[in-house]
């Protein structure tokens, strides 16, 4: 018999806006922007695997992230080391491992990525991988921007994609 294990989650709130923070185990599987088009629809994926609950509790795993997020926006923390968790699809997958490698204060745009990851001609479904990232900061999905370096569409806003790369002194 298998047992039923559970996403703990606990909200953060940020100078721009609120998150969700869910760890699964002793991984961070989400932090995502809690007024986000996309946002019910990743806690529905996310309560979809097999024997898992969602409970609204802190963890010790959420509440390392809330820290790391508390050093982040101080200023201070320029990567994280907190243990994640990906949940998605093999180019899914693929596309947030290349987010990491976006140095911070920098930017890059969606086709630079599709480029990276060998699919040139897949700018937009590697534009929808980054706008499904359940890991919002943690995987940088804010470093993409438009072609023209334009701050294109953020789950968490426009104004916070604006804040966090201004935190970086990507602008």
């Amino acid at each position: 018999m298998e047992t039923e294990t559970a996403i703990y989650i606990q909200y953060y709130n940020s100078p721009c806006g609120r998150l969700a923070l869910g760890s699964y185990g002793n991984q961070l599987c989400l932090c995502d922007w809690t007024e986000a088009t996309h946002h019910a629809r990743i806690l529905h994926s996310l309560g979809r695997l097999p024997n898992v609950t969602i409970a609204e509790a802190p963890s010790a795993v959420t509440d390392m992230a809330a820290r790391a997020l508390d050093a982040y926006f101080a200023g201070g923390a320029l990567e994280f080391d907190n243990p994640l968790l990906h949940i998605g699809t093999d180019f899914r997958k693929r596309v947030w491992s290349e987010l990491h490698s976006i140095p911070h204060g920098t930017t890059v745009s969606y086709a630079t990525i599709a480029r990276r990851i060998g699919r040139p001609t897949a700018v937009r479904a590697v534009a929808n991988a980054i706008g499904a990232n359940p890991l919002s900061i943690f995987v940088p999905c804010h470093r993409v921007t438009g072609a023209d370096g334009s701050l294109t569409g953020y789950a968490g806003g426009i104004h916070a994609k604006r804040f966090l790369l201004a935190l970086e002194g990507a602008i």
